[in-house]
């Protein structure tokens, strides 16, 4: 049977999987790699240590299927950029992670120059240290040699995906796709290619920047020594991305949820940009993702902060639950929250209302008031946070809300995954695979080889478990917006008050 080696190069630690043709997981590594904090703000990665991990992972995942697949897929934590020597390979710096803040001044001065609707309409992007394009002119700047090197053509830059590949195929092949491109600030939605006058505003030279591929094309081949055996190099995709792939949300109106500390949502908001106003989303970001045959699709991405962060407070910082698992039960004892909120805004609001000041809130309390109310309050944040994106997001991209597929850890909750599916008014779906970013790795990478005839075939591999809507919450999302709004009315009037 044919089988795919993912790769899903994550921001703590690499997981590789081996997938049959079948869709099973054949085989599974995992290695996490060191975080490093030189200053308060800054957070870097030694690109050669996330090589040599993520080379074992894979090698453990072979070991595990006993087979050396043909096909290979790499999916990445995005926006974090590397430096390197052409010709040695060496990385000149550590990599600069997408957490890093360093470049937050920088990023305020080119706000204040350009505005923020000139970079929202080429690149879907907002000024913001989050992105690639600052940490590259940052290492121009600060890193001895790597400017001299650079703009003599003997360095280059790249993001994770790039970083592999070179690896990989023994520096043979120095590519990336649209979807990490467009999260570097240096990438035309439009002309799905990288922008001269972008490049000259961060001064990075063309010729440092990968060749743009295709997410699903074979663009190497993996050296032989590596595994035994040679292994074509297929598919690349950014994290999230390749999940809203994993999950088939192939066609406008399909969206995905992934459910971790936070939560990201994503939108396929379909292939004519002129559909959409990059500069008027409400705080959402436009982001170029994959349609059914991996070619360039667009996507609206939107991010609530705090998801099961919160359970994690409740259990930590609170100490009223034991284990995240509880939760669904306890839920279950009471027939509503008893008129609580809980607005978990403990890092401040992200989408759609980007307030870094707001604070957690709950309101509505009374002597009545139970733990089990309390841990109620904190899942169905979860599913008005998701609801409150999504409207926004359908709003922007002008489509209809056809269904929310699930997956991250909160996606286990079946009690949560049925409120969702009433607050939203759409139905649910949730995989039986939850490893959906390699999935979609796997997915761009074996349609490019033959592995799967089809999207389709690809697609067929998977089962959901469905949540449909069956009880109307309209009153109780309400009920949630007032709460939102006290949130908001505190933020500012203490910004206010200084």
């Amino acid at each position: 049977m044919e089988s795919v080696l993912a790769l899903d190069q994550g921001t703590t630690g690499s997981t590789a999987l081996v997938i049959g043709a079948d869709g099973q997981v054949l085989g599974r590594g995992y290695r996490e790699f060191t975080q490093h904090f030189p200053r308060p703000g800054w957070v870097e990665h030694d690109a050669e240590e996330i090589w040599r991990v993520t080379l074992e992972a894979a090698r453990d995942a072979i070991a595990a299927a006993k087979t050396v697949p043909g096909t290979l897929g790499v999916t990445n934590q995005r926006e974090t950029v590397v430096v390197w020597d052409r010709k040695s390979g060496r990385p000149l710096h550590r990599a600069i992670v997408w957490q890093d803040r360093r470049t937050a001044p920088a990023c305020r001065a080119l706000a204040e120059e350009y505005g923020a609707p000139f970079l929202a309409r080429r690149t879907g992007l907002v000024w913001d240290p989050y992105f690639s394009g600052s940490k590259m002119a940052w290492m121009l700047e600060h890193v001895p040699g790597v400017r001299e090197r650079v703009e003599g053509g003997d360095a280059v830059f790249g993001t994770m995906d790039s970083w592999l590949v070179y690896n990989l195929t023994g520096g043979q092949a120095f590519v990336t796709d649209p979807t990490n491109a467009s999260r570097t600030m240096l990438f035309d939605l439009a002309t799905q290619a990288w922008a001269p006058d972008l490049l000259d505003i961060f001064g990075v030279p063309l010729r440092s920047l990968a060749r743009v591929c295709r997410s699903s094309e074979i663009v190497g081949e993996v050296s032989p020594e590596l595994f035994g055996a040679p292994i074509r190099v297929a598919g690349i995709a950014g994290d999230q991305q390749a999940a809203l792939y994993g999950q088939a949300c192939w066609y406008p109106g399909e969206a995905k949820a992934t459910y971790g500390t936070g939560a990201f949502l994503l939108l396929n908001a379909g292939q004519e940009l002129n559909r959409l106003d990059p500069a008027a989303t409400g705080g959402l970001l436009t982001t170029v993702a994959c349609a059914a045959d991996g070619s360039p699709a667009y996507a609206l991405e939107g991010s609530i902060f705090i998801a099961g962060a919160a359970i994690q407070w409740l259990r930590d910082g609170l100490g009223i639950i034991e284990r995240a698992g509880d939760t669904a039960d306890l839920a279950r004892k009471v027939e509503d929250t008893g008129g609580v909120y809980f607005v978990p805004a403990l890092v401040g609001l992200g989408a759609p209302h980007w307030e870094p000041d707001a604070r957690g809130t709950i309101v509505g309390l009374t002597r009545g008031t139970t733990r089990a109310h309390l841990v109620r309050a904190a899942l169905e944040a979860m599913a008005y946070g998701t609801r409150d994106v999504a409207r926004a997001m359908t709003g922007a991209a002008g489509v209809d809300l056809r269904q929310m597929k699930t997956d991250g850890g909160a996606a286990a909750n079946d009690w949560l995954m049925q409120f969702l599916a009433d607050t939203l008014a759409v139905p649910v779906a949730r995989p039986d695979l939850v490893e959906t970013t390699a999935l979609g790795a796997a997915g761009l990478a074996g349609l490019a080889t033959g592995v799967w005839d089809s999207p389709e075939g690809f697609a067929a591999t998977r089962t959901y478990a469905g949540f449909s809507p069956a009880t109307e919450r309209e009153s109780e999302y309400a009920g949630w917006q007032r709460a939102v709004e006290a949130a908001l009315h505190w933020a500012r009037a203490r910004a206010r008050a200084g």
